[in-house]
């Protein structure tokens, strides 16, 4: 399997596939890398970071790390769910490797979560220079950031954590014990951080973090998914 050094984005080596629920995501077929389950994109974005993540958040407010923004899928997903709950969110993605236009707009995300009218605010997430606040809607509020995550410096700023890395096998580094405890110290006493992993040694390195780990029902082509929780 490729390791993350091997990821860098090449428009060749990337095609847009569409996957199990007729949405689209990009996929590396020949070095291995893929952004989304070939088993539904949108399907396992809803369950692990919609249903598990932001629907179990109770509060008018939410401060959001994305880690792996990749294709805006999960971001667009969170201004949707903000507008549709009148939920304030702050959403800083981390993504030292964004995502060349001429692939992310080949995948028409806007359309398969039946938001067309959204697709103005995507772009603009999508375009937005790192760095730079951008008011998408009165609910959203937009930020990305070029860094790593291991350099991250937060201390107990997020209520909710979206892991969406590459898998352990493609991307290891993302999801080591230095990681894990980066999350921790970032995220607010009861925050939450969901992920499509469900490894038993992430789910291991997590509780050395400090995490109380569940596995819960996983999306279609997955047994399982964790959930990570910071105690209060």
């Amino acid at each position: 399997m490729p390791n993350v050094q091997d990821l860098d984005l090449e428009i060749s080596d990337w095609t847009a596939v569409r996957t199990g629920d007729g949405s689209f995501t990009l996929d590396r077929a020949v070095l291995g890398g893929r952004y989304h389950s070939m088993f539904g994109a949108l399907t396992e974005s809803r369950h692990v970071y919609m249903e598990h993540g932001m629907r179990s958040v109770q509060s008018d407010r939410m401060d959001l790390l994305e880690v792996g923004f990749g294709t805006g899928l999960n971001a667009l997903l969170a201004l949707q769910e903000a507008e549709r709950v009148r939920v304030n969110v702050n959403h800083l993605a981390i993504e030292p490797r964004p995502v060349p236009e001429v692939l992310w707009s080949s995948l028409a995300h806007t359309a398969a979560v039946g938001a067309p009218d959204m697709e103005a605010s995507y772009k603009q997430m999508m375009r937005a220079a790192a760095g730079e606040n951008h008011r998408i809607s009165g609910y959203f509020n937009f930020r990305s950031v070029l860094e790593p995550v291991q350099e991250l410096v937060a201390k107990e700023a997020f209520d909710l954590v979206f892991h969406d890395a590459f898998a352990p096998g493609i991307q290891p580094g993302m999801w080591t014990l230095e990681v894990f405890r980066t999350l921790f110290r970032a995220m607010r006493p009861g925050a939450q951080l969901v992920t499509f992993c469900s490894k038993g040694e992430v789910r291991r390195t997590m509780m050395a973090a400090g995490f109380r780990v569940d596995r819960l029902p996983g999306p279609p082509g997955k047994n399982e998914m964790l959930k990570a929780h910071k105690a209060r």
